[in-house]
């Protein structure tokens, strides 16, 4: 393990900036955040799994890192953002466990179904393995929550959209759950930070790669989702198990939002450590 703290490391002709806090010592843990949000995201988790002897690593992914912000769509492809993740892990120099929540969660899949090796175990958060997601549209009422997705994929058109103050993408957002401050947030890290575009990419790239997306996990998996989940849908949660070979369980947090990290850190990071220790 890294002796001292990585704040940040450099991949494919890119820098990366992390968020490294606990006891040096401490077992290793990989936070991913979704959009649009970022590292921060992570703050109350982290600070949980900290108490509890677990050292966290939460990544500014591609597109949010200043230095990993590429222009063209092909570079958000999920084996590109699986790369960034692998790279992260040679850093930190043993095999770790790993987090995601929302675009978080689908790259989590992702490098735990393809580099099981490691992955000691894997803890999704919000958004269910991409297989039973994509089965999910077409068996329930999922492809009519996913309509942004398509909107997204419109040049030029989205940035505009969710830059403005007061706008579009806020407004989507305060009916998803964010609070004031997730708010604000959102306007200092993503829109007035430039990660806007980059967050997009994920959207813009999300029909390439599918390979990558499909693979099932045999690593020890919690999928963590919560009912008052407005872009996600019970049917994917359903499905999931379809797609892990590993001992899995699902946690239900009852009551919440989307948005597990900042509004429901204790019952999550609970999860988190259940998850760990079971391996």
């Amino acid at each position: 393990m890294a002796e001292s703290r990585i704040s940040q490391f450099t991949h494919a002709g890119m820098t990366f900036d992390v968020i490294d806090s606990g006891p040096l010592d401490g077992t290793p843990v990989v936070l991913l955040h979704g959009f649009p949000q970022r590292a921060t995201s992570w703050s109350k988790v982290s600070d949980l799994l900290n108490a509890e002897g677990l050292r966290t690593y939460a990544l500014d992914q591609r597109g949010y890192s200043p230095g990993a912000r590429p222009s063209s769509r092909f570079a958000y492809q999920v084996s590109e953002l699986v790369g960034d993740v692998t790279a992260l892990i040679d850093e930190i120099g043993q095999p770790v466990h790993l987090v995601g929540h929302d675009w978080g969660s689908a790259v989590a899949w992702a490098v735990a179904g393809n580099h099981p090796d490691l992955i000691r175990s894997l803890t999704a958060v919000s958004v269910a393995h991409p297989g039973a997601f994509m089965k999910s549209m077409v068996s329930s009422s999922q492809i009519l929550r996913s309509y942004y997705m398509l909107l997204f994929q419109l040049p030029a058109v989205p940035e505009h959209l969710l830059s403005r103050r007061g706008g579009l993408g806020e407004r989507m957002l305060r009916a998803a759950g964010m609070d004031r401050d997730m708010i604000e947030a959102y306007r200092r890290e993503i829109v007035a930070d430039g990660a806007l575009r980059g967050g997009l990419g994920y959207y813009r790239s999300v029909f390439l790669g599918a390979k990558q997306i499909g693979r099932k996990v045999s690593v020890p998996t919690t999928y963590v989702w919560s009912d008052r989940d407005a872009a996600l849908v019970r049917r994917g949660a359903e499905l999931t198990p379809e797609f892990v070979t590993g001992p899995y369980e699902l946690d239900v947090i009852e009551g919440a939002t989307h948005w597990l990290p900042d509004q429901n850190a204790p019952e999550l990071a609970a999860s988190i450590v259940r998850r760990v220790r079971s391996v």
